[in-house]
């Protein structure tokens, strides 16, 4: 069997986004731009509401796809074209901003631990300007998978048989929340081609051919399975891959477009009020 390996590591740095919301940068920050076809990502944790209460107010989106995933505590969502939503904990949201949205993501707790994770996913050309849509997925919707000493949700991909609730996403991508108990080893099927990372979000152990500890990304090899080996606090790890989109990204704040030309016409639409009510 061929295995995946680890091409380089990071850690991420500590930031703030929306109107003061603490978080740290993984994917995104100068030492990793950007991982085809992914072009952020972000884990918010905190336990001091100074730190999150003032949340996401209204911001707009264009050309690529967010995807929050909760561990803990709960948001509420809405935007400007009629939807609203709540997130609580185990939930994910897939939103497919396309050709253009606003919206709002605000803490809906006064204190108590927020804990979670938001990742951009590139769209390709033909399909940045395609309609904005939602999927928002209750916890109970998203498919368990028992291993020995271990549990995989599966938010989206396919493993074990379980298929996960996300449809339609541009670049097939796999969403893995793999938990592994103290000294226990897992084999993870990955689709050939793909490109991803594995983030160690809690605990330790050893990822493909590294010893990774919480806080650290490892970015994958192309081929090959996955192999996870926990450490004896045990070991809970995002496995995120996808299939490479290969075009020019032009990155403008909430707009990624293929050309600086349409990251103008972005903004001169967002400005005219063409993303909704």
């Amino acid at each position: 069997m061929t295995w995946r390996t680890l091409t380089r590591t990071v850690r991420g740095r500590p930031t703030s986004d929306g109107a003061g919301v603490r978080l740290t940068r993984l994917v995104g920050q100068p030492d990793l731009a950007d991982l085809d076809p992914f072009l952020l990502l972000d884990e918010f944790r905190s336990d001091v509401p100074q730190d999150y209460l003032a949340g996401f107010p209204p911001h707009p989106h264009r050309g690529f796809e967010t995807v929050t995933y909760m561990l803990a505590g709960a948001m509420r969502h809405r935007d400007s074209v009629g939807n609203e939503g709540h997130l609580g904990p185990g939930s994910v949201q897939w939103m497919t901003a396309g050709r253009g949205i606003v919206h709002e993501e605000m803490p809906e707790q006064e204190d108590g631990l927020l804990w979670g994770f938001q990742l951009w996913v590139n769209l390709p050309a033909a399909r940045k300007l395609t309609a904005p849509r939602y999927q928002d997925i209750a916890a109970d919707r998203i498919p368990e998978v028992s291993l020995p000493g271990g549990l995989v949700r599966v938010v989206c991909g396919e493993l074990g048989g379980a298929v996960g609730p996300v449809r339609g996403a541009a670049v097939e991508p796999t969403y893995l929340d793999v938990r592994l108990d103290g000294e226990r080893s897992a084999e993870i099927p990955i689709p050939g081609g793909h490109a991803g990372f594995v983030y160690v979000y809690d605990g330790g152990g050893r990822v493909a051919d590294q010893d990774l500890d919480r806080g650290q990304l490892g970015v994958l090899s192309r081929e090959g399975a996955l192999a996870l080996r926990a450490g004896e606090a045990g070991l809970r790890v995002l496995v995120v891959t996808g299939r490479p989109i290969g075009e020019p990204i032009v990155h403008y704040g909430p707009f990624v477009m293929n050309t600086l030309r349409e990251v103008q016409e972005a903004i001169r639409d967002y400005q005219a009020g063409r993303f909704g009510g």
